[in-house]
């Protein structure tokens, strides 16, 4: 089973379900026992998963900015980087957040995925 870390924590920290790595680059600290991919001998294996904040085309450069800045001071803030750690997960550091940073992983993530998809759906249809 392949899943979000945050969908299945507890159960790996009661140890119900048996977790073989982690698709992460670093371990996480609330299952840090448990390997990453690249340490468990799949490196290429790098699925991950990402959340963005997206607004209207058009939307005001004032607007775009205050929502920005709060989403940063959100991001920032040491109760929402405890919640991040306890589901697992890490918040965006600096350069990867904001309206560019979010372009470029949109841009990075359909060049390693298209190539992948188009093969699946290739080999689909023999």
């Amino acid at each position: 089973m392949l899943d979000q870390a945050l969908n299945n924590i507890p159960q790996i920290q009661a140890g119900t379900i048996k977790a073989y790595a982690v698709t992460s680059p670093t371990r996480l600290p609330s299952i840090a026992d448990v390997p990453t991919t690249n340490e468990a001998g799949m490196p290429e294996f790098t699925p991950n998963a990402w959340n963005a904040m997206v607004a209207p085309k058009g939307l005001p450069g004032n607007v775009k900015a205050k929502l920005v800045d709060a989403l940063n001071k959100a991001l920032d803030d040491p109760t929402v980087l405890q919640r991040y750690a306890e589901l697992g997960s890490t918040a965006p550091q600096g350069v990867q957040r904001g309206p560019a940073a979010l372009q470029k992983l949109v841009e990075t993530e359909m060049a390693r995925l298209t190539p992948i998809l188009k093969a699946a759906m290739a080999a689909d249809t023999k």
